[in-house]
């Protein structure tokens, strides 16, 4: 798969602790071709079509931009990685520029807004963004995004995200609280 070739020590690290760290958590073999910014990877004895998946998202993750220790976090199975696809809505140049403004606001306020309330990791690329977090949430963060790609205003995402995470905390409270029924 494609690396960005400015990513490519990320992915390495130093002395090559980053790939080690890698292959050890999702139980792959990386394959790093830095003269086409390529990245191979191959299932590592016993592993799981899962884990080379997961491999897979952790290595495009890095490339859009998210840390080490944010695509370590797939992981764990309660975690997603998702892009949205800015090309898709913006018609040139100026429409693509304007909605990752809007996404990331002023000075960064609106990203770091939605990622708080959301509980996500976010990174604005060229033409994409990537959402990393905990499924849940990667889910209500992107729909946070889409409502800022339609125009909707700042103040009336966050108000979706506020409610949002409370139906969510509800939820998660409910699950713990229901008493066992006897079989």
């Amino acid at each position: 798969m494609p690396l960005r070739p400015e990513r490519i020590g990320v992915l390495i690290g130093k002395e090559g602790a980053n790939k080690a760290l890698l292959e050890k958590t999702f139980n792959v073999v990386l394959h790093v071709d830095s003269k086409s910014s390529m990245v191979y990877i191959s299932p590592a004895e016993g592993a799981t079509p899962f884990e080379v998946l997961r491999a897979k998202q952790a290595v495009e993750a890095i490339s859009l931009g998210f840390s080490l220790e944010d695509a370590l976090g797939l992981s764990d199975e309660s975690w997603c990685f998702e892009v949205v696809d800015l090309s898709e809505v913006a018609r040139n140049e100026g429409d693509l520029w304007r909605v990752k403004a809007r996404i990331i606001g002023e000075g960064g306020k609106a990203k770091k807004n939605v990622e708080a309330m959301a509980r996500v990791r976010i990174v604005v690329g060229d033409k994409v963004v990537g959402i990393l977090g905990e499924c849940e949430n990667v889910e209500i963060a992107r729909r946070a995004i889409q409502m800022l790609i339609r125009g909707r205003t700042h103040g009336a995402v966050y108000g979706y995200l506020r409610a949002a995470g409370r139906e969510l905390k509800r939820r998660k409270l409910e699950l713990w609280e229901k008493p066992e029924r006897e079989v």
